[in-house]
């Protein structure tokens, strides 16, 4: 019987390059994770810095991390173990190292690794000079200014306090601060404070206790350490972290001699965690004596008042003054009813005298006021108009006059002129 079935098609052949793949002509990953590895392989060496994490070793080649201490990113890295041979207890985890390595693609996992040839530790001098450097911008953009620098709260009543799992910060800042103000709550962080974690730990555990409501202030203890252990605090994201907490904190990470960065954008640096405790709360004992020392200066400068008002009342009573108020009066009202009776004496006199001169003048003016002719007989003759009249020429017969005597007038015609 004859076979019908179609026969089978070639398969069409692979895109040569990969802008040529479409979903229906793809790359299979055996054809695709070579050309990534033969890319790789073509990239030079390169010097990469970072902290070492996870170190391991198998058989002659130590397996490590690589992790960027400012942002969340890491690296695989294989070393031969006699690279680090020379350096070594100092090559182990938190070591800030510098390696000479080649990316290597892995074809079979399809990850990406460096495999290293060279490696050295990253010199104090250099981790200073870093430091100064971020210290200086830093500086330049006003995060140590002391017009930042934010007042603690007298008397909080909780306390956020970051430290280490197990050390005796903890203890120091607690145990002190509870003898000091018993009534104190503590809400505690305990974050790793050293090594690759302490950066993302203790940023993470300050803003955690920094939006917490019931937090009045945050204290970062750590109970010092060498300068490479207290180097996660002089990172610039954890710096800028405390830096941008909004409730007011306090570093308390090493002794007297320590001076990491974060000390400086705090808002206060205690020396020692013993310190940070006595900063952050008053001590009880200290504070009733200071009351029972203020009520005392209070009770005798009351006392005092009141014995120099009262000593001042009793002078002032003994005053005769205070025991006749009238003799403050007498001398003015003697002065004044004297004063009454002259000038009484004044005015009758200078009325007197008014008297006897109008009585004078009075008299003058009636001697030689005309009504005194007329009461003598004589007699004011005048015309119709008022003219007086002093010659009979100025009248004629049948004229009317007007006579004026001392006691009236009359009417009166002339007869004859």
């Amino acid at each position: 019987m004859p076979d019908d079935s179609p026969a089978p098609t070639a398969p069409l052949p692979l895109p040569l390059k990969a802008a040529d793949t479409t979903p229906e002509r793809p790359w299979p990953v055996r054809h695709l994770a070579p050309k990534v590895a033969d890319y790789v392989a073509r990239m030079p060496p390169v010097w990469v810095e970072g902290q070492v994490l996870n170190v391991r070793r198998w058989n002659s080649l130590l397996f490590l991390t690589l992790r960027d201490t400012d942002l969340d990113m890491s690296l695989s890295v294989t070393l031969p173990a006699v690279a680090a041979m020379s350096l070594g207890d100092r090559f182990a985890d938190g070591a800030h190292v510098v390696v000479h390595a080649r990316p290597q693609y892995q074809v079979k996992k399809g990850a990406l690794g460096f495999s290293a040839d060279r490696v050295r530790l990253v010199g104090l001098g250099e981790l200073l000079a870093r430091i100064e450097h971020l210290k200086g911008v830093l500086a330049a953009e006003g995060l140590f200014d002391e017009s930042r620098k934010r007042p603690l709260p007298f008397l909080p009543a909780v306390v956020g306090l970051v430290c280490a799992q197990q050390g005796d910060a903890e203890h120091d800042v607690v145990s002190n601060a509870r003898a000091r103000w018993p009534g104190v709550q503590f809400e505690i962080r305990r974050v790793t404070v050293q090594g690759a974690e302490a950066v993302p730990s203790v940023t993470a555990a300050i803003a955690e206790l920094d939006a917490d409501p019931r937090v009045e202030v945050v204290v970062v203890a750590r109970g010092g350490g060498s300068f490479e252990d207290l180097l996660p605090f002089s990172n610039e994201t954890l710096v800028r972290a405390a830096a941008a907490c909004r409730t007011p904190l306090v570093s308390a990470i090493g002794h007297h001699m320590d001076a990491p960065l974060l000390d400086l954008v705090a808002d206060l640096r205690a020396s020692t965690p013993t310190d940070a405790a006595k900063r952050v709360v008053p001590d009880v004992t200290e504070e009733r004596a200071r009351i029972a020392q203020a009520r005392t200066r209070t009770r005798a400068a009351l006392t005092h008042r009141l014995a120099r008002e009262q000593a001042a009342l009793d002078h002032w009573r003994t005053r005769p003054v205070m025991a006749r108020p009238e003799t403050l009066v007498d001398p003015h009202e003697r002065a004044l009813r004297d004063q009454t009776a002259r000038g009484r004496a004044v005015l009758d006199a200078a009325l007197a005298h008014a008297a006897t001169a109008t009585a004078r003048l009075a008299g003058q003016v009636r001697a030689l006021s005309p009504a005194a002719t007329l009461e003598r007989g004589y007699a004011v003759v005048q015309r119709a108009d008022g003219a007086v009249v002093r010659d009979p020429a100025e009248v004629a017969a049948g004229d009317r006059l007007r006579v004026r005597v001392a006691a009236g007038e009359l009417a009166a015609d002339v007869v004859d002129a």
